[in-house]
């Protein structure tokens, strides 16, 4: 076995977010607070999957698209976020939200990170309550993208827990 095939399978440390007394607990209430936004929760499943495809956090990857299945998302969407330019099962609203999720994911990828484009069109479907929540969204799954990549946080040890 390879030192990378090694590394793969055993993290480096136990997650960051179960050491520091109340980060956990912090993440869950953020997402918590987002969650009673109005915006809808297949919504929220495309943001996780779209920010996680984007970083390779395979743990946020496997546990949110088994969280999607069990909201209903069908498999046609879920093969699709990371083509959703190219696939007709979006709506209008769930395109301005991969976009704006895409721009916040990779801030240095463009002088402008976030175009005034892409907030106008989102600023049409949602409120200002509902544009916060994806704001928060967004940074929320960020974080927790970063966290597992950074300790190699290993896909399916949480399902034991």
């Amino acid at each position: 076995m390879t030192a990378l095939a090694e590394h793969e399978l055993k993290a480096r440390m136990p997650n960051p977010v179960m050491i520091v007394p109340g980060a956990f607990q912090a993440l869950q209430s953020l997402k918590a607070a987002t969650d009673k936004c109005g915006v809808p929760a297949t919504t929220f499943a495309l943001i996780e999957l779209r920010a996680s495809q984007i970083n390779s956090c395979s743990v946020c990857l496997d546990g949110h698209f088994r969280a999607a299945k069990r909201m209903g998302e069908t498999d046609e969407r879920l093969a699709t976020v990371a083509a959703w330019r190219h696939a007709p099962y979006f709506t209008d609203a769930e395109r301005a939200t991969l976009a704006l999720t895409e721009a916040l994911t990779r801030l240095s990828d463009r002088p402008d990170a976030v175009p005034d484009a892409i907030w106008e069109e989102i600023a049409q479907h949602y409120d200002e309550k509902a544009l916060a929540a994806i704001v928060l969204a967004i940074a929320h799954i960020n974080v927790w993208n970063r966290v597992n990549v950074a300790v190699g946080q290993v896909s399916g040890e949480w399902k034991g827990e």
